[in-house]
């Protein structure tokens, strides 16, 4: 029997939300301002050893981070993923001893889902797959800003670079999981309920990352992620198309207009199921052939279809749906 929340559980809930919203939007921004305010007052002494700091600690983000276990675990998470609620599902063992590649679909506006199964442990990542360290990779130029790559360092967060992701594949052990959002920025463009499309034809940069470092490629697919936020979708070849592409390729993100269900920001309850999928075994080729990359990458795509297939109508989709890859 399901167990009724109470209002406050509810309003609990909708603030963790609230407050991954805002940090999302506005935490990195409010960060820098903070710091050259500050340099204007008294305590300017603060930020400029701050900023001494920084400078000498400019390559950790590429050299795995400084994850904090604490702030991985913090209540406020359980909110969060509750508030959905998220639920992650294994499909098969990953071994410890070996180091993966994970792709994860789709992008959705925010990452609701990838963020709370692989920078926290609400969703039970280290119970659910044990020896194995998760790491997100997101933006790298959000890496530069003062405080708040901290933050997401502590979250396990890391730059989707290629110093940072050739870092944490050779130099950083084994049990690694390195979690990337295969479609990025285009395909949060894309991003509406009731749909379900993927932008990765031409996305093979992580299957040649793959083959060099001989990790195993794992698909991954939130369910429910597209349906959390109402978003105005432009036509391609409109005025208002054209500048969220040109904004993306000068600032790597892309300026959705969307709205949530409550305060316009908080998103809708809708359950996400993310779904981890089966490895794919990937041999260790130093300097892969384009056939040789093509040919991992068709065999990606194929498991993602059929991960999608197998799991669309027990996560809420019906057997009518398909799956776009573009």
């Amino acid at each position: 029997m399901v167990q009724e929340k109470t209002p406050w559980k509810e309003f609990l809930e909708k603030l963790s939300v609230l407050q991954w919203v805002l940090t999302f939007l506005l935490m990195g921004v409010s960060c820098v301002l903070l710091m050259v305010y500050l340099m204007f007052t008294s305590l300017w002494l603060l930020p400029t050893v701050y900023m001494v700091w920084m400078v000498m600690d400019w390559d950790t983000p590429e050299r795995g981070g400084r994850r904090n276990e604490w702030v991985r675990n913090w209540t406020v998470w359980q909110h969060f993923r509750e508030y959905f609620p998220v639920k992650l599902v294994k499909t098969a063992e990953l071994n410890p001893k070996k180091n993966y590649i994970l792709g994860s679909h789709p992008h959705g506006i925010m990452c609701a889902g990838a963020f709370s199964c692989f920078s926290t442990e609400c969703s039970g990542f280290s119970q659910t797959f044990p020896g194995m360290r998760p790491c997100l990779a997101i933006l790298a130029g959000l890496f530069r800003l003062p405080l708040y790559r901290d933050y997401l360092m502590s979250a396990g967060m890391c730059p989707v670079s290629k110093p940072s992701l050739e870092f944490l594949l050779s130099k950083n052990g084994s049990g690694n999981a390195v979690v990337i959002v295969i479609g990025g920025a285009a395909e949060s463009l894309s991003s509406s309920p009731g749909v379900n499309t993927v932008v990765m034809k031409q996305r093979k940069g992580f299957v040649r990352l793959a083959l060099e470092y001989g990790a195993d490629l794992v698909p991954v697919y939130s369910f429910g992620e597209n349906e959390l936020f109402r978003q105005v979708v432009f036509e391609e070849g409109s005025v208002m198309r054209a500048l969220q592409t040109a904004f993306k390729k000068v600032m790597g993100f892309a300026p959705c207009l969307f709205i949530g269900q409550s305060w316009g920001l908080v998103p809708y309850r809708t359950p996400i199921t993310t779904v981890v999928g089966r490895p794919i075994s990937v041999p260790q080729i130093f300097s892969p052939s384009e056939e040789v990359v093509d040919h991992y990458h068709g065999l990606y795509m194929e498991a993602l279809t059929q991960l999608f297939h197998e799991h669309k109508t027990h996560c809420g989709l019906s057997d009518s749906h398909q799956l776009h890859i573009i």
